[in-house]
């Protein structure tokens, strides 16, 4: 199965240990020597309502991604 970076960005993460919907990719981290992808990255959740900005973002290690669906990426974070 073949996935664009373009087409992962559509998709909503979700982690699986927990069901909590961490939202959708907004960049992804590539290691450049042997072209692989190493992780997604999530932009972190809003802090009191969205105010005062977001948390950190969430990067997920390639090595966390459990499934690829259609519409959604499955994630198990320690």
């Amino acid at each position: 199965m073949h996935c664009r970076i373009v087409d992962i960005r559509g998709k909503e993460v979700i982690d699986i240990c927990t069901g909590v919907r961490l939202g959708f990719p907004i960049d992804v981290e590539v290691n450049v020597d042997s072209g692989r992808l190493v992780a997604i990255i999530v932009p972190g959740p809003c802090r009191y309502f969205g105010l005062f900005g977001r948390e950190e973002d969430i990067v997920i290690p390639w090595d966390c991604i459990r499934r690829i669906g259609d519409d959604l990426i499955l994630v198990e974070r320690k």
